[in-house]
């Protein structure tokens, strides 16, 4: 039995690798896989180093905390597409959309590693100083559940503004708190912010040499789930009844469809420049890495079918 976790289980992005297993594309591939519901973000990476899961979806620069510029890690495929971090603003708040600069003074509250690593990137870019923002730990940082951080953050008064994906974003918005002040997967930050990151799939490369028809097949799994969400968004349900509380659950098939043109498994050339630029950026390359390095590219054949 083979076992996959993500990041962050309420993520539309790494949805589709939720959906690959609950949906039965892993099981169509004769591939046994369980779904681990944990909050994959803290410890996803070493679990992969470990042995103790086999896929990890998350942010494609993830891996490098346990594989140091990729080292013994391969990229399987695209999750999704483009950044796909949101920033939610408390409703009242009178800035423009998009206006980063016009954050100076206020609180945003992020969680963890992988997101705050890329809210500090785009700050930089934007000409921000680090102190023109107060960056705060998410209140639900030691949880297994963040689906309610941007409207805990908003009434508590613990942030002015949140740094999360969509659902946090959703929930905060349908709850009359948050409104959308950034979306960089649609052209909201500064130039190129679209390219810091995407969501991928990963495996180990001892998986990938020792395993490669299991490899193979995640590839395939992930691509016949990414064309299921497409084709019916309301497949989202059926999963989210089985891993969310009934609000959630009823707001995925909403964001599976609003993200579902983006589910596209291929890793293309600006995909790849924009994350060497990112991982170099942060201390996480030290040169910029071929494709070969980061990508397992003899499994680029399944990325469309």
């Amino acid at each position: 039995m083979y076992k996959l976790m993500v990041a962050d289980v309420d993520s539309p992005s790494y949805f589709v690798a939720t959906a690959a297993v609950k949906l039965g594309f892993f099981k169509a591939e004769g591939v046994e896989v369980e779904f681990v519901p944990e909050y994959g973000a803290k410890s996803g990476p070493e679990k992969l180093r470990d042995g103790t899961i086999h896929f990890f979806g998350g942010p494609a620069f993830a891996a490098t905390r346990a594989f140091p510029m990729w080292r013994g890690a391969k990229l399987l495929c695209a999750l999704s597409q483009y950044s796909y971090w949101f920033m939610g603003i408390r409703k009242d708040i009178d800035i423009d959309q998009g206006d980063i600069q016009a954050l100076k003074g206020l609180r945003v509250s992020s969680s963890f590693k992988f997101p705050r690593t890329a809210l500090r990137h785009m700050f930089a870019e934007a000409g921000l100083a680090p102190d023109d923002v107060q960056i705060v730990e998410s209140l639900a940082s030691t949880s297994e559940w963040h689906s309610l951080d941007g409207i805990r953050a908003i009434e508590t008064n613990h942030a002015d503004a949140f740094w999360g994906n969509g659902m946090r974003l959703a929930l905060a918005e349908k709850a009359g708190l948050a409104k959308l002040h950034l979306d960089l997967r649609r052209g909201d930050g500064p130039e190129g912010a679209r390219y810091y990151n995407f969501a991928a799939l990963t495996a180990t490369d001892a998986l990938i040499e020792k395993e490669p028809e299991i490899a193979a097949a995640a590839v395939r799994a992930t691509v016949a789930a990414q064309q299921a969400l497409r084709a019916d968004p309301s497949l989202a349900r059926q999963v989210g009844e089985g891993l969310f509380p009934s609000e959630q659950a009823e707001l995925i098939p909403v964001l599976v469809e609003r993200d579902s043109p983006y589910y596209d498994a291929g890793i293309g050339p600006e995909a790849l420049q924009g994350l060497n630029r990112f991982a170099m950026a942060n201390g996480l390359s030290d040169r910029v890495l071929t494709e070969d390095e980061i990508v397992a590219t003899q499994f680029s054949r399944f990325w469309t079918r």
